[in-house]
This record gives structure tokens, C-alpha cells and sequence, in this order.
């Protein structure tokens, strides 16, 4: 015998008139902007990962049996990082082979350079760029399998075996040298050490993704109970008819799960459209190559699958009670109540995690499945605090629509707590990243070129030629010798020579150009290699902070402006009793605001502090110091969060007066 449970939700679905109508647009929107996000959030994380592969390739590893030199240098220009290879065919070896981007290995002589590159070597004066390569009528070309990004600055120069920028290059071992500079006899270009300017976007990128996945589920979990009493009445009506509880599930699940496909669907299809736009949005060293975006078809269909599941799963775990007490729903009794082993979960995670970080290094993956796990025991946590708000309000309650709002709040904590969960745990995140690391800034080297020389005899010499190299290029400078173990100076300890330059970028370009012949070792250095190692990382941090933070105040308002509108179609039948009683509708609003603001205010506060004390205890791992000045940050965040709040909650004003326009037949 066939089914009648997909007919039969095919024909509810069509005779629920407008009011069901808009209940599923509102469920496939909010379908929408959660695989929208995870898919963006998924290619940031997928992407950084393939750009970092691009750049391994750089960084030489020693080969048994070598058939050329590889040196790697970094330099700076307009305070972005260039990088410099530097490749010599060994002689009376095999032909080593091409390096990516590249057609054949360079000749001695030969300069590729990425578009950006030539496009910038082109835009300045040869004497604050080109002037630091071999000169060449033409430059080559390095393509994309070769760059991470198409805003990156590469250089790769063809040497002969003797040339000091390969035979005299540094090794790595300086203070500032981390992954800025190297030397290996090669035979090959299959290194697994990415640049330094790549290799902590990914782990950066996948915090982000672990601070977002909680909110995105409270969305969709928000647009599953979406028209949760119409349903609930429906189906109890059915269910009181002789319908099982089998089929009950089953109309349930295929009704959600259609507008969860395509709703997650249509924002798959969004992610897809939008692919050029989001690869042209910067990231660490640059834009990306839309390719680097397409998370593949196994992630794309993962994500529809997911999020449909989730807003399936959370239309369906509302059943319970209508599969066993049908009665009991038709007749709206039986308020849901929450328990106190909420808070003992709570604080059992509370007490582990605190435990879990006290001693630091822990890897990425670890600080993700925390981060998890503490969201999942605040989201138990928080229907048990609005429920216990809820009764004090009740108690101390002066006016009718506080008295409303603390009704509604112990009366359906749940509920109440899917209307604010977006905001309350985006201000984890806002607390997290407001107050974000500080590393050296290393201002006292503003203005500064060093040049490493291999002794104090050769840093005499290289000061006197320095002096005349700077003077024919016309820029002002006063040069000092550094002496070996002077570890306060630009050159850490080093023998050589520090210039203080005198005027802008261009200034400090034109002098570290100048200065690029007595660079032996090492090419001449500012202020921007110094502190590439820790900026890298705080820049990628600071920059998926915002990110993260702007994608859950998204979320988040598309949660709450969701929860509202479906709060006012589900107790249209309330706010039509209340209306027939004689209460304003003035006071109706009010008590709707009320309701909000009291958990907002305690568990978005407490969420917050939270996450300043996670960010507190990262900086603290990491040897950082906490940014005060992020305090400002974080204020403006909050605002606009509940700003956002409250535009979203007012949204549903016109759709609740148009409710409550005939009480009499909202409330049959």
C-alpha cells in the first residue's frame, strides 16, 4: 500500500495559506545565509591551505645529489615582502628541472617576476626597485602554479654557481632570518616548508570557521522550529485523528527537509555565483585565483547536506511532545521547563576547559574541538538561565509588559533563547577578537636600513662605501658601524652597518636599493623584515577577526530577526486573547523588547567576558600582551550587535500588528 505521508504534507503544505508561505521563505532564507557563510568560511580555510602549497616550493631542502643552488631572500619595498630566488645550475651535473610558474630553470642572467611585480617595476623609479635585479632588456614571467596569490611580489633570478647571491647567501640563522632567508643545494623544487607569509592562514582561518559553526547551527536550528505551534496544532489535530507517530515524523522531516534543500541550495548557488567577487576580497599576502575559492563538489553538496540535516533535525526533535501527548498540545499545556543539570554540564566544561589551556601549547585542532565543545555546553546552559531570568523577573515585575516578558520567558525558555543565541554567542567572538595580540612593533628601527657583513674589518669598509652609494643616489642618511654583539641595533648581534634614513617609504626603497651591492650574505633590511615573524601571524589574526565578527553579527541578526517574525505567527493566537483582554498593542511590543533584552544583557555579557579571558589566555601562550585599546573595538562591536538586535525585532512590528488587526478571528 503507498504512503500518504508525502501527499498528504504536499497537500498541508499548499492549504497553509500565506502565513505558511512566509513561514518557509523565511525557513529556506535562513537556510540560505548559513551554506552561504559555511561555504565561504569552508573556502577561506580549503583555499589558504592551497596557497601555502604554492609556496613551499620556494624554500630549499638539501638533496643528496644536488644538481643546483637554491637561495632564498626576502626583501621589502613599499613595507610589502618580495621574494627573491635565486638559482645556479651547478656545473657537469644533469638539467634540473623548471621551477613551477616557469617553462625551463633560468639561465644565468635571466629575471622572472610575478605580474604584480612587473606591474610595480614599471610603476617606480628603477632606483627604489629594479636596480636591485641583474639588468635585462625583458623580463620573464613566473605564472600562477608558481605565486599563491596574483597581488604577490616574487622575483626569480638565474645565477652562475659563483655568484655570492648564491654561493655566500645566509643560511637562516640571524635573528629576523625565520623563513626569510635560505640556502641548499637542490635537485628539485618539492619543499613542504610554505612561506612565512602563508603558512599561518590556514590554522588562522580555521578558528574563525570553529567560532562561526555554533551560531550558523543556532540559525538553522532557529529556521527548523520556524511556525512551531502551527505545526505542533496540526499535527496533533492529525495525530488525535488515528496519524502514528511514524508518519507524524515523516511528514515533518520531508516538509523540512525540502525548504532546508532549497533554501541551503540557493545559497550553495549564491557561494558559486559570487566566486570572482569573493577571490577579488584580500587575505594575508593578497587576493586569491578564483580556483583557490571552489571548494570542490564533495564540500559543496557536504555543506547543502549539512545544514539541511540540521534544520530537519531541529524541526523534528519539537515532535516529542506531540507524539505523546497530542492532547496535551491542542490544549497549549504543559510549559516546557528546563533542569539544573544544565548548569552542572556547564560548569563541568567550564572547569575542563580551563584545565585543557592552563598549560598552553595546544595545537590548532585542539583549541577547535574547545572552542566546540564550549559552545555546545553554553547553548544547554542558556534555556536554564533565561528560564531562572524569567521567574525573578516574574516576581519583581511592575509594569504589564515586564510582567508579559518574564510570562513568556519561564513559559518557553527555549524559545526565548533561540531569539538571542545568534548575539550571545557572537559576542563570545567579539570578546575574543576585540582585544586581540600585540607583538613587537619594532619602532625602534623606523627609518633604519642594515647591512650584515661577515666581519668588523668588512663593516668598516662597508660603512665608508655605504656613505657614497647613498650620496650618488641622493638620499640623506646618517650611517654608523654596528659592532659584533650589539643585539639592541637593526642587525641583532651581527657585524655590519645601520643607515638612518631621512624621509618616506621612497626614501627608505631608494636606500635599501642603494645599499643592495654590499649585501652579501643578506640583502640589506628595514624595519618590515624584523618584525615579519610576528606580524604575519597578529595580521592574519586581526584580519579574520573581522571577518568572523562581521559574518556573526550576520548570522546573528538573520537569527533573530527569524526567531521574531516566527514568535509573532506562532502566538498569534496569544497576542489575539491578550488583544480581546484590552492590552495595547503598545504594551504587546514592549513586553516582545523585554523579552529580549533580559537574557541579551546577562548572557551576552557573560559571553563576552568569556571571550576576553580565552583571548587573555591565548596572548598568554603566545607571549603577547593583551591590546587595551581594543576595549573601543569591542564596544563598537556590542553596539552594533544589539543595534542589529533590535532592528531585526523591530522588523516583525508590522507583521505583528497585522496579526493582532482582527483579535477576535486570530484568536478562534
Amino acid at each position: 500500500m503507498r504512503s500518504p505521508v508525502l501527499p498528504l504534507t504536499w497537500h498541508l503544505a499548499r492549504s497553509s495559506g500565506r502565513r505558511g508561505l512566509q513561514s518557509q521563505l523565511l525557513a529556506a532564507g535562513a537556510a540560505a545565509v548559513g551554506a552561504f557563510v559555511l561555504l565561504v568560511m569552508l573556502a577561506a580555510t580549503l583555499g589558504s591551505g592551497a596557497r601555502a602549497d604554492r609556496t613551499a616550493w620556494r624554500t630549499p631542502e638539501p638533496a643528496r645529489h644536488a644538481t643546483a643552488v637554491q637561495a632564498l631572500a626576502t626583501t621589502y619595498v613599499r613595507h610589502e615582502p618580495l621574494t627573491v630566488v635565486n638559482l645556479a645550475q651547478l656545473p657537469d651535473r644533469r638539467a634540473t628541472p623548471a621551477p613551477p610558474g616557469l617553462s625551463s630553470f633560468p639561465k644565468k642572467g635571466e629575471v622572472y617576476v610575478s605580474p604584480a611585480l612587473a606591474e610595480l617595476l614599471h610603476k617606480l623609479p628603477a632606483a627604489q626597485l629594479a636596480d636591485r635585479f641583474p639588468k635585462v632588456t625583458s623580463y620573464g614571467t613566473i605564472g600562477a602554479a608558481g605565486l599563491a596569490s596574483p597581488d604577490e611580489l616574487v622575483a626569480v633570478v638565474g645565477r652562475a654557481a659563483s655568484d655570492p647571491a648564491v654561493s655566500a647567501a645566509a643560511g637562516g640563522n640571524g635573528m629576523y632570518d625565520m623563513n626569510q632567508v635560505a640556502r641548499a643545494k637542490v635537485s628539485g623544487f618539492n619543499g613542504s616548508q610554505a612561506s612565512l607569509f602563508t603558512y599561518t592562514d590556514q590554522s588562522t582561518a580555521l578558528l574563525g570557521v570553529a567560532l562561526l559553526v555554533m551560531p550558523v547551527a543556532v540559525l538553522a536550528a532557529a529556521a527548523g522550529r520556524l511556525g512551531a505551534a502551527r505545526r505542533e496544532a496540526r499535527l496533533a489535530a492529525l495525530r488525535l485523528a488515528g496519524a502514528t507517530p511514524r508518519q507524524i515524523i515523516g511528514m515533518t522531516a520531508a516538509e523540512a527537509s525540502a525548504v532546508g534543500a532549497a533554501g541551503a541550495l540557493a545559497g550553495a548557488a549564491l557561494y558559486a555565483a559570487l566566486l570572482p567577487a569573493l577571490a577579488a576580497i584580500p587575505f594575508g599576502i593578497g587576493s586569491w585565483y578564483t580556483g583557490q575559492l571552489w571548494v570542490g563538489v564533495p564540500w559543496f553538496a557536504a555543506v547543502v547536506l549539512a545544514v539541511t540535516a540540521l534544520i530537519t533535525v531541529s524541526a523534528v526533535s519539537m515532535l516529542r511532545q506531540v507524539a505523546t501527548s497530542p492532547l496535551g498540545v491542542a490544549q497549549q499545556a504543559n510549559p516546557r521547563r528546563t533542569r539544573v543539570i544544565r548548569l552542572v554540564v556547564f560548569v563541568a566544561v567550564l572547569l575542563y576547559v580551563f584545565q585543557s589551556t592552563n598549560g598552553g601549547g595546544l595545537k590548532t585542532r585542539q583549541v577547535v574541538a574547545l572552542l566546540l565543545l564550549f559552545y555546545g555546553a553554553f547553548w544547554l546552559f542558556g534555556p536554564w538561565v533565561v528560564d531562572r531570568l524569567g521567574r525573578i523577573a516574574g516576581r519583581f515585575a511592575r509594569r504589564p509588559a515586564t510582567l508579559l516578558a518574564a510570562r513568556r520567558l519561564s513559559d518557553d525558555p527555549r524559545g526565548a533563547w533561540r531569539t538571542v543565541s545568534g548575539l550571545v554567542l557572537a559576542g563570545f567572538a567579539a570578546g575574543f577578537f576585540a582585544v586581540s595580540m600585540v607583538g613587537s612593533d619594532g619602532s625602534q628601527f623606523r627609518g633604519q636600513v642594515a647591512v650584515v657583513t661577515s666581519n668588523a674589518a668588512a663593516a668598516r669598509h662597508a660603512t665608508a662605501e655605504a656613505r657614497t652609494l647613498l650620496r650618488e643616489a641622493g638620499v640623506k642618511a646618517t650611517v654608523t658601524t654596528v659592532q659584533e654583539d650589539d643585539f639592541d641595533s637593526l642587525t641583532s648581534g651581527l657585524p655590519g652597518l645601520v643607515a638612518r634614513v631621512s624621509g618616506g617609504p621612497e626614501r627608505i626603497d631608494a636606500a635599501v636599493t642603494a645599499l643592495t651591492p654590499l649585501g652579501t650574505s643578506r640583502l640589506p633590511y628595514t624595519q618590515d623584515y624584523a618584525t615579519a615573524g610576528d606580524r604575519s601571524a597578529i595580521d592574519r589574526f586581526a584580519e579574520v577577526s573581522t571577518a568572523t565578527l562581521a559574518l556573526s553579527f550576520l548570522v546573528a541578526t538573520a537569527s533573530a530577526g527569524l526567531t521574531a517574525a516566527a514568535g509573532v505567527l506562532d502566538r498569534r493566537r496569544v497576542y489575539g486573547l491578550l488583544r480581546l483582554a484590552g492590552t495595547p498593542l503598545k504594551v504587546l511590543d514592549r513586553a516582545r523588547v523585554r523579552e529580549t533584552v533580559l537574557p541579551l544583557v546577562v548572557l551576552a555579557g557573560g559571553t563576552t567576558a568569556i571571550g576576553v579571558y580565552a583571548s587573555y589566555r591565548l596572548n598568554k601562550a603566545f607571549g603577547a600582551s593583551l591590546d587595551l585599546t581594543g576595549a573601543l573595538q569591542l564596544a563598537a562591536c556590542v553596539a552594533v550587535g544589539a543595534l542589529a538586535m533590535f532592528a531585526a525585532i523591530g522588523g516583525s512590528r508590522p507583521l505583528l500588528r497585522r496579526v493582532t488587526d482582527d483579535p477576535a478571528q486570530t484568536a478562534d
